[in-house]
């Protein structure tokens, strides 16, 4: 079925994790047909969790898409994961709807994750909806945490669906009706006696919020106090759109009970794309790529039809990768289910498959087009574990499934550190580090095991040496001679080693003067105290003296180390440490908290604080060594509210406790090898 752009939605189910997102779009499927049973999250049977991990734990940590055709619309569910781990799928999922419901469940009222969706949402600027969910819950109380957005978001926050006193029935306040659910079935009933005046009430509040959206109707609200259907469906589409007014709906989506008042709230109130910037249904075809699956099914690319309409036939040139491909195969996505299409018209979401050079975050157009949207803004992952194979000779094997699931999660990075020699992979936090070590063994076949990431130290002198290098070997045919004296001291230029030389006479030929430096740049590779590059160091060969027959570059390459083993543990050395700058926003009353943590756990020095809007913005100076933890205890310290940000800038002299054990971890670990 083709739709026109004007009848398209696009919005995406945010929230804490277990508020209902999955159930709610469940149910969407099952009212609208698209599916003949609802499954459920406790049943591993739901269309939208279907990954092996999300079943087995019971949590969304992809976004899906669920399409449901209501009305004469159709409308693109985003299902998106409620843990903070998985927050790159919500920035993905952003990237491609007009509006956010966020769900608040009847019994817990405005948790942590909801108020992170709120943020995101205000901060993308766009069009929000709440749900208050799992109304059949036990102390449940709709009203109570209608009450509780109010107070927390302004008058802005306005019911356009409110639950019967006695919860078997949805009132739909705009319309003036009431439903009750039975299956896949919704019947209208009278608005009960017990509940018109609670109604009449809320529905008068909802003519004022109308209202206030449009100069006209604010008119004609004053002159007669009272709009009809149609003028408060006009003023709540326009409040949303400039999220002057945030509507509520109920729903107990178990029972199906709400679904089909929230539909239409969605067609009648959330802006379709065509009405939204960027979009042009008359432009060349153009579309982004939002998110990449990629898993035993296949890799398909989902993409949102930006501008033009997308047709099976089409070839489209991947701005970043430069390349024009073919698309073949268009589909319709729901959840890991394909159904081939034949087009997709602007503002709508279709899926390419077997697009290997295509990544989350392309633009694809008409080769003749000039257009490119902003990749997705992915937040810098904070939680870092070393990652090995348990089997050696696998490293390989990690890698390479690693970069698979990286074209379905960009939100993850792994590092192949040299200095550290350790595979880092960096997260949002333990719980995405955990799915992707599982989803390694479960679809490549490799167990790993963690370690706290290495931290990269440097060496350095603080005294001023002057050392001796002699290399004599003879034993039969040519020999080896090479005989140098050094000066060693600190310098402030700059890392890398300066080398430089002050030799009268001739007592080591010119020709020698490379192999010397050479020599010491090697040596310098590993300091005397833990093995860590030593750093800053300026090294002056002032004397030698050669053989003409035995000297040659290896002779004084060996010369110049060995002067730098003599000279350098005499030169007073030092074990810096790398400083990171730690940005960490924190609600109001958990100042005191984490000042407390960065300067006596952590070390750290608090540099100022910001206060805004309830948070404080702290910055601080702190050890990268005392942060491998930070994002699970900053969480545990905040209940979730707090966030940060780590930027290494500096590396400075680490106190003597801390270089001492850094020194007893080389030794030791040189004693394992």
């Amino acid at each position: 079925m083709s739709y026109e752009p004007k009848n398209i939605r696009n919005i995406a189910l945010l929230g804490h994790g277990n508020s209902g997102k999955t159930t709610l779009a469940e149910s969407m499927l099952f009212l609208t047909g698209a599916v003949d049973r609802q499954g459920k999250v406790t049943d591993g049977n739901t269309v939208c969790d279907y990954d092996p991990e999300e079943v087995k734990r019971q949590i969304t940590v992809s976004l899906s898409v669920a399409p449901v055709s209501f009305g004469g619309a159709k409308i693109n569910v985003l299902d998106c994961p409620g843990y903070f781990d998985f927050a790159g799928e919500v920035a993905c999922a952003l990237r491609a709807v007009e509006a956010g419901v966020i769900l608040v469940t009847a019994k817990d009222g405005i948790s942590v994750g909801a108020e992170r969706a709120w943020k995101t949402l205000k901060a993308a600027n766009l069009p929000t909806l709440f749900c208050i969910s799992k109304l059949d819950e036990e102390h449940g109380d709709f009203h109570a945490v209608l009450s509780a957005l109010r107070e927390k978001y302004g008058s802005i926050v306005c019911p356009v669906t409110a639950p019967t006193s006695d919860g078997s029935a949805m009132i739909d306040l705009v319309h003036n009706k009431a439903f009750k659910t039975s299956g896949n079935k919704r019947t209208e009933i009278p608005i009960p006696d017990a509940d018109k005046s609670a109604a009449e009430d809320m529905r008068a509040e909802l003519m004022e919020a109308a209202a206030g959206a449009d100069e006209e109707l604010m008119e004609k609200y004053f002159d007669a106090m009272e709009l009809d259907e149609a003028d408060i469906v006009k003023g709540l589409k326009l409040g949303v759109k400039d999220r002057s007014v945030i509507p509520v709906v109920g729903s107990c989506a178990m029972s199906g009970l709400g679904t089909g008042a929230i539909l239409q709230a969605i067609i009648d109130y959330v802006p379709a794309p065509v009405d939204m910037e960027g979009i042009d249904p008359k432009g060349a075809p153009a579309a982004f790529v939002f998110k990449t699956v990629s898993d035993q099914f296949g890799k398909y690319s989902l993409m949102k039809v930006m501008s033009g309409k997308i047709t099976a036939d089409l070839s489209l040139r991947n701005v970043r990768a430069g390349s024009t491909d073919k698309l073949g195969r268009l589909y319709t996505m729901c959840g890991k289910k394909t159904t081939e299409t034949k087009e997709a018209c602007c503002g709508d979401i279709v899926a390419v498959g077997k697009m290997d050079k295509w990544r989350t975050g392309d633009t694809v157009c008409d080769p003749k087009a000039d257009v490119e949207y902003p990749p997705v803004d992915i937040a810098e992952p904070v939680y870092s574990m070393a990652i090995a194979p348990k089997t050696k000779g696998q490293d390989d094997k990690v890698g390479t499934g690693l970069a698979r699931l990286g074209e379905e999660d960009i939100s993850f990075t792994l590092v192949n550190n040299g200095e550290t020699h350790q595979m880092v992979l960096s997260c949002a936090g333990d719980i995405q580090v955990d799915v992707l070590c599982a989803k390694l063994k479960s679809r490549f076949g490799v167990d790993v095991e963690l370690k706290p990431a290495k931290v990269a130290y440097r060496e350095k002198i603080k005294g001023k040496v002057e050392a001796h290098g002699r290399h004599k070997k003879q034993s039969g045919g040519s020999g080896q001679f090479g005989d140098v004296w050094i000066r060693f001291e600190p310098q402030e230029e700059q890392d890398d080693l300066i080398f430089a030389e002050e030799v009268f006479g001739g007592s080591v030929p010119k020709n020698f003067f490379p192999s010397v430096e050479k020599g010491l740049r090697n040596a310098v590779q590993k300091g005397v105290l833990a093995g860590y590059p030593l750093v800053g160091l300026k090294a002056t060969l002032y004397d030698g003296s050669y053989h003409p027959v035995d000297s040659n570059d290896m002779a004084f390459q060996t010369a110049a180390r060995l002067a730098y083993q003599d000279g350098i543990p005499k030169a007073r050395p030092t074990i810096l440490e790398p400083i990171g700058l730690l940005m960490v926003s924190i609600p109001d009353a958990n100042l005191g908290d984490i000042m407390s943590d960065i300067s006596s756990k952590r070390r750290g020095t608090v540099l100022g604080m910001t206060a805004e809007d309830g948070m404080q913005l702290v910055e601080a100076e702190v050890p990268m060594a005392e942060m491998g933890s930070y994002t699970i205890d900053l969480r545990s310290m905040t209940q979730g509210r707090g966030s940060f940000a780590l930027k290494f800038i500096r590396y400075e002299e680490a106190p003597g406790n801390v270089q001492q054990k850094v020194i007893e971890e080389a030794k030791a670990a040189g004693e394992d090898e």
